[in-house]
């Protein structure tokens, strides 16, 4: 049975302002890793859409959810991102990490406490790791929802650009399709060079 997030970390937690972190990207061959942090104000809603891990959501549910936290007043959030070139220089598990601080930083107010989807913690952020936290803690969920929708819609904008590729329909993720495109079309600057397919590509044609 699946879990269905709600806020009991949070009011178990003994603190006020507790942030929701998680990020979206860490296996795209290409284009950011993208984290969101949010805040909710008060954990009462008469009128809260579906709020889950965003992976378990169809886009139609994510871009609802996404417009209502956003929106919402009683609701503090932001979003940052680590780029292919700094994945690249500091590798995938560390700019997730720097991501989520800099969302965290972003906020408007200053969280007390953080709640991180994962099992490991940015060294700058006080709160702890959840692991599967999104399918636990609604901030978190709130927050994985921020990261998708945002990274998703950067990979659309991208795609305006670069159509060959398909990231408006893989989101630079390794699908069959998109790795035919890598062979014919090479490679751009908005991909990871220390990832297997394309670093095997660079090394194909004498770049690496």
């Amino acid at each position: 049975m699946r879990s269905v997030p709600d806020f009991s970390i949070e009011k178990n937690s003994g603190k006020k302002l507790i942030a929701g972190v998680d990020e979206a990207g860490r296996g795209p061959l290409c284009g950011p890793v993208v984290a969101g942090a949010v805040v909710f104000l008060k954990y009462d809603f008469d009128d809260m859409p579906l709020i889950s891990d965003s992976k378990q959501m169809n886009e139609k549910q994510r871009e609802i959810a996404y417009d209502w936290i956003t929106n919402n007043k009683d609701i503090v959030w932001s979003v940052a991102q680590c780029s292919a070139t700094e994945i690249d220089e500091i590798n995938i598990l560390r700019a997730s990490l720097t991501a989520m601080a800099r969302a965290v930083n972003g906020l408007s107010v200053k969280a007390e406490y953080c709640l991180i989807d994962g099992n490991k913690m940015p060294d700058t952020i006080i709160g702890m790791s959840v692991v599967k936290g999104d399918a636990k803690s609604l901030s978190i969920a709130a927050a994985s929802i921020i990261a998708k929708v945002t990274r998703d819609r950067l990979m659309h904008e991208l795609s305006k650009k670069y159509p060959q590729y398909g990231w408006d329909k893989n989101a630079g993720y390794p699908t069959p399709q998109h790795l035919q495109a890598i062979e014919k079309y090479g490679i751009n600057e908005h991909y990871r060079k220390t990832y297997k397919p394309v670093k095997e590509r660079l090394e194909k044609n004498g770049n690496s």
